[in-house]
């Protein structure tokens, strides 16, 4: 990837001010034709939003695009349209055969409690504890999806059952961190009280050590900063068995976006605990190590991200998709996703612009941290190009060239074209407008958003204890 050192926030500010009235259009149409119905937009199929039969895990994006949006704009029909139709998401709090809350609940209602903290939703204080419910609810609920491992600790199991722990999950623990900080716990068999936050960390410290890897040779794919998207265990042993995927090439190639999940993940765990008080959380880290992981974590997957996307900065669907070896040094090019030999992945791009941002600024922008950082700004320069954005009325998406899942054929190619490309997901015009937003506020002086506010626990520490 070649870096432009030249780029500040403040070089995108006229683009997103311009942009922000396109996106306003295709939001606001997007909210009223799928608000009402049962299931979710996923992903375009000749720029028109299509649902896509797998788990109901991109609902809580269509009310947080509005509310994203709101925040750049400052348009208050934006939010009073989420705050009168959030009802309508009620029933997934309860839903306990995923592993998607992080994603669903703190994109809806986590925006919505954050706005209020912020004093950008001036709402009640009864609307408040609302939001904060749902939020506990759908913490408590994620937490009990829990498999134990051998050496006593456990993580949150995906969708695909108690064996299965998934990369992406490790933005889950988001949602057990809000619970947690408004004092909420799991009560488990005879009143057993299970804190929210010990289950954060212990899925967070298992995410770190069997879905990343470092180069210390675990196996012969060992590559330092490479992601396994899924970790297979003996659930009656407790023992880890194989590295897998489903979205991915193979279980010993990286899938691009499970990288991009990671990091991110990353990069706002260091966030959350370098705000918190060490005194809140230390003895579910008794080692003190829980900041050097995800930092060690965070810069390995970054360095990879680096060395394995084109030189302005976007990835392949994979990093072991097999057309590349015809692509030859795709490094040393610019993005082509009219390509006609392996897709790329503008979703994974923008998960990871973020992630490189929010290291970059923990490190220090105009210190340590200025590669990852100017990298982060690299890639936006890149999406808000006329190649990447999707300025046609026409077109329902925000972000042209995303892939859901490759290997399972779901992504729309065009006629002329061999391989997916032009198309949108949801999740991906979620995540281009979080990335307008932390550039927007930076450019302006302001500190950046997080997903917790930067509020501080309402308890003591023995609390938690009792």
């Amino acid at each position: 990837m070649e870096i432009e050192y030249s780029l500040t926030e403040s070089t995108f500010v006229p683009v997103i001010e311009h942009f922000a009235t396109i996106a306003k259009y295709k939001v606001v149409n997007l909210f009223n034709n799928w608000c009402d119905k049962p299931y979710s937009p996923v992903l375009t199929r000749e720029g028109k939003y299509t649902t896509q039969g797998w788990t109901e895990w991109t609902r809580g994006f269509l009310y947080g695009l509005p509310l994203l949006l709101y925040e750049i704009n400052g348009e208050q029909n934006l939010l009073e349209t989420v705050r009168r139709n959030i009802h309508k998401i009620d029933a997934y709090l309860t839903h306990t055969g995923v592993h998607d809350h992080g994603f669903n609940t703190i994109s809806s209602y986590g925006n919505l409690w954050r706005l209020a903290v912020k004093e950008k939703n001036n709402c009640s204080a009864e609307e408040i504890e609302k939001y904060k419910l749902a939020i506990c609810v759908s913490g408590a609920v994620q937490a009990s999806r829990w498999t134990t491992l051998e050496d006593g600790s456990g993580f949150i199991y995906s969708f695909n059952g108690p064996h299965s722990l998934f990369v992406d999950t490790i933005r889950t623990c988001r949602v057990l961190e809000l619970a947690w900080l408004f004092g909420h716990h799991l009560k488990g068999e005879g009143d057993n009280k299970i804190s929210l936050l010990d289950r954060a960390i212990q899925h967070l410290k298992n995410t770190l050590k069997f879905n990343i890897y470092y180069g210390r040779k675990r196996n012969i794919y060992d590559e330092k900063g490479r992601v396994a998207q899924e970790c297979i265990f003996n659930i009656k042993t407790g023992k880890f068995q194989n590295p897998s995927t489903h979205q991915g090439f193979s279980p010993f190639t990286t899938w691009t976006r499970g990288l991009a999940w990671a990091m991110l993940g990353c990069a706002e765990q260091i966030e959350f605990f370098s705000h918190i008080p060490e005194n809140y959380w230390q003895e579910f880290d008794k080692k003190g190590e829980l900041l050097r992981l995800l930092s060690d974590a965070c810069k390995a997957t970054a360095d990879y991200y680096m060395d394995h996307c084109t030189k302005d900065g976007i990835p392949f669907w994979d990093t072991g998709a097999p057309g590349l070896s015809y692509l030859g040094k795709y490094q040393k090019f610019p993005a082509d996703p009219y390509n006609h030999i392996e897709p790329l992945d503008s979703s994974a791009a923008v998960i990871s612009a973020q992630a490189l941002l929010r290291f970059g600024r923990y490190l220090g922008k105009d210190g340590p941290g200025e590669k990852y950082y100017k990298a982060g700004l690299t890639i936006t320069h890149t999406l808000l190009s006329q190649t990447f954005l999707s300025t046609n009325a026409d077109h329902e998406g925000l972000l042209l060239h995303a892939v859901y899942h490759r290997p399972n054929g779901w992504d729309y190619i065009p006629p002329g074209e061999n391989i997916p490309c032009g198309e949108s997901c949801i999740w991906g015009d979620y995540h281009f407008l979080e990335l307008l937003l932390w550039i927007w506020q930076s450019a302006h002086g302001a500190k950046p958003w997080n997903f917790f506010a930067d509020a501080q626990p309402l308890f003591e520490p023995e609390r938690e204890r009792m």
